[in-house]
């Protein structure tokens, strides 16, 4: 390590030189001394990562006699620079004591301070949404970020030119409001965000405004649910830690700028309707017309009077018959 050290690397470009030494596939014993034809090429994180130009990530493995094994970066023109006798018989470790070299392990790596954010972003289809950054000034904030963490959900361009109108009708606090509700002052990769569901702050939270949406995921698929829209994240644009970028398909609507959709009330019933429905079915009986109820009970009274006189006019006579 004397050696490593003494080259006086980044702490970003040690830690590529690093991840050259960590396999991504077990190597023991039993294993070395079955390799076809006594050699083979191994990924390591390096590579894994992304952070590897081309196959630079990969070593050579190869079976030496005498039960040995020689470890080589791909790069480094076939040259053997770890030679070791005895593996760990443990499924997740093998020690090494001397380092590879990889002249693309040791090339400068910028750290996260010197991330040009935005052009990053300009550079893979997230212009209009860099632009809307510089324009607010919450590139700044974003910015100062960065090396203690961050994550960041960028709409894509045709997103952010169909958002545009709206955009600008709001006022200059909430112009800035809004790009720093796209950002999370922790770095979260994408396994991160899976096993991590609920509510998070954002660069935009302060005090009493929470400025938080809810992030969910559906087996692969990861969602961000604000009370306004929910946005479902379609790639990753960026990943080096401490920062991580990803492409959403919808900006996020905070609930404190945007008033969530209202599904349209249905239309009241007409009057005419209302009649119908109080008009009596064609099967009820009619109700009479006054009128007619009048002249009825006049004709009912007439005839009760006279049947009381003729009863009257027989009990007499045959009262005067029995005298």
């Amino acid at each position: 390590m004397s050696s490593l050290l003494a080259k006086q690397l980044s702490l970003y470009t040690l830690k590529n030189v690093l991840s050259l030494h960590v396999l991504v596939d077990y190597f023991g014993s039993k294993k070395l001394h079955q390799i076809t034809n006594g050699t083979a090429l191994a990924a390591t994180m390096f590579q894994a990562t992304g952070a590897a130009p081309g196959s630079s990530g990969y070593i050579n493995i190869t079976d030496l006699k005498g039960g040995k094994g020689g470890f080589g970066a791909e790069d480094n023109d076939g040259k053997i620079d770890a030679v070791y006798k005895k593996y760990s018989l443990m499924p997740v470790l093998v020690i090494l004591i001397q380092v590879l070299n990889s002249a693309e392990a040791e090339a400068p790596t910028a750290e996260p301070s010197q991330l040009n954010l935005t052009e990053i972003m300009s550079k893979q289809g997230c212009k209009a949404f860099s632009d809307l950054l510089k324009a607010s000034g919450a590139d700044a904030t974003f910015n100062q970020n960065i090396d203690e963490g961050l994550t960041v959900f960028c709409p894509i361009d045709p997103v952010i030119n169909d958002f545009m109108p709206k955009y600008k009708n709001l006022t200059a606090s909430q112009k800035v409001s809004l790009p720093l509700y796209h950002g999370i002052p922790v770095y979260q990769s994408m396994q991160m965000l899976k096993s991590n569901n609920g509510i998070v702050n954002t660069l935009a939270t302060d005090g009493a405004n929470k400025y938080d949406f809810t992030v969910q995921n559906d087996g692969e698929v990861v969602t961000l649910k604000t009370k306004v829209v929910t946005a479902k994240i379609t790639g990753t644009l960026k990943d080096e830690e401490p920062l991580i970028v990803y492409k959403i398909n919808k900006v996020l609507l905070l609930r404190e700028l945007f008033k969530p959709e209202v599904a349209a009330e249905a239309p009241k019933p007409s009057k005419s309707k209302h009649k119908a429905a109080d008009a009596p079915d064609s099967d009820a009986p009619a109700e009479s017309d006054p009128a007619d109820q009048t002249a009825d009970n006049q004709n009912g009274v007439a005839g009760f009077d006279d049947g009381r006189l003729l009863i009257a006019l027989l009990s007499l006579c045959i009262g005067v018959l029995l005298m």
